[in-house]
């Protein structure tokens, strides 16, 4: 079926009349396709293979990265993987992981399941402050053929990762009583700002609003503010507002369209991109990355269902579409903009056609049907 698509976007590039008619994915498509031979002027020496540091993790992980794999293979994109067992029951990332991403610069990984309570820290935060992948960005958008509530939904959340509640600075300081701190710098307030104005303007963004709690932390998200602020002036192109966390929900569910670039504190990040990703079709297909100043890790966008379910695990029916959009997000990352074009225009194809999905997109397809039917839709 994705092949029958091929034709069309080809026939829209030669034919106005075919052109007019078009459903606006393949409208799109072939702009795309029409545009992509001059897009890009690669230096010499930027077709060399590139290593990249794979984490299959845990639950359903190594069944979406192998997909990713398979793919890759598919497209001959010039990475390869060094592949590394870690499991979200582990006390600490391995050294070596460690090693291999500070070496590669970039990762790849599935979901790692962190054990709740017990005292038990979460892998997933460990890697981020260990790399000091400070920003988290999930983007969230409607995939053409894939029916949702809402219409034109096209929000990137980005998320300071390093500090706030997840500092993980708890105690008890009396038996059956437990006190949980909450950090905020200006270092990484003013830092998180910049990026996500920084992407605003480089992605062509119009607007950024900061999410806060500020009405009752008053210093904390107080000082979250006052750096979004300062950093908002340096950007006069771009529109900035403010909304609080709550009516922030509120108003994700019932008018998303409103919102573009949102930057928030750690914890508020991961239920605002949550929430987006359900809205826009569910977070099996939402890509999402976390960025440093050196290394970059990528990974399904949205945390929820990130390990699945062994039943899933056992039918083999994961939904391996967020990480291919976050591997494409990756090879952009990389400077491989054409395989990334390539991955992306295959992936929205199989979605707009509907013969292969999974059963969180109304489907019964497997992982490996999706796969199959991706591979068959690259040009």
């Amino acid at each position: 079926m994705a092949r029958r698509g091929l034709p069309l976007l080809r026939h829209i590039l030669r034919d106005s009349a075919a052109a007019a008619s078009a459903p606006p994915l393949l409208k799109a498509l072939a702009s795309a396709e029409s545009r992509r031979s001059v897009t890009y002027m690669p230096r010499p020496g930027d077709g060399t293979p590139r290593a990249v540091t794979l984490i299959p993790g845990d639950g359903i992980g190594p069944l979406v990265t192998g997909a990713v794999r398979q793919v890759m293979e598919a497209m001959h994109a010039p990475v390869y993987f060094e592949t590394y067992e870690v499991h979200g029951d582990m006390d600490t990332v391995p050294p070596e992981v460690i090693q291999s991403i500070r070496k590669n610069k970039v990762c790849l990984k599935g979901g790692l399941a962190t054990p709740v309570g017990g005292g038990v820290s979460s892998l997933n935060v460990q890697l981020r402050k260990e790399l000091d992948l400070y920003a988290s960005l999930v983007h969230c958008f409607n995939l053409p053929g894939l029916p949702t509530r809402h219409q034109n939904v096209d929000i990137v959340v980005i998320r300071e990762n390093t500090e706030g509640e997840y500092s993980g600075l708890e105690h008890e300081v009396v038996p059956g009583v437990v006190e949980s701190l909450k950090v905020m710098t200006k270092f990484c307030s003013e830092r998180i700002a910049k990026y996500a104005f920084e992407y605003a303007y480089l992605n062509n963004r119009k607007k950024v609003t900061a999410v806060h709690k500020a009405n009752i932390m008053k210093l904390a998200d107080g000082l979250f503010l006052e750096s979004c602020r300062e950093v908002a002036t340096k950007y006069p192109g771009i529109k900035y507002n403010e909304i609080i966390v709550d009516n922030c929900c509120m108003q994700l569910v019932s008018k998303p369209e409103q919102f573009d670039v949102m930057v928030t504190p750690n914890l508020y990040g991961n239920l605002v991109a949550n929430t987006a990703a359900g809205i826009a079709g569910g977070t099996g297909v939402m890509p999402g990355g976390n960025v440093g100043q050196d290394h970059a890790v990528f990974e399904q966008g949205a945390s929820a269902g990130n390990v699945g379910n062994q039943k899933m695990v056992e039918k083999k029916k994961a939904n391996p579409v967020a990480l291919l959009l976050s591997s494409a997000m990756m090879l952009r990352h990389l400077q491989f903009p054409s395989f990334a074009d390539r991955l992306e225009t295959a992936v929205k194809l199989v979605i707009l056609e509907g013969e292969y999905r999974t059963k969180d997109l109304g489907g019964d397809s497997t992982t490996q049907e999706v796969v199959d039917a991706v591979i068959a839709a690259l040009d």
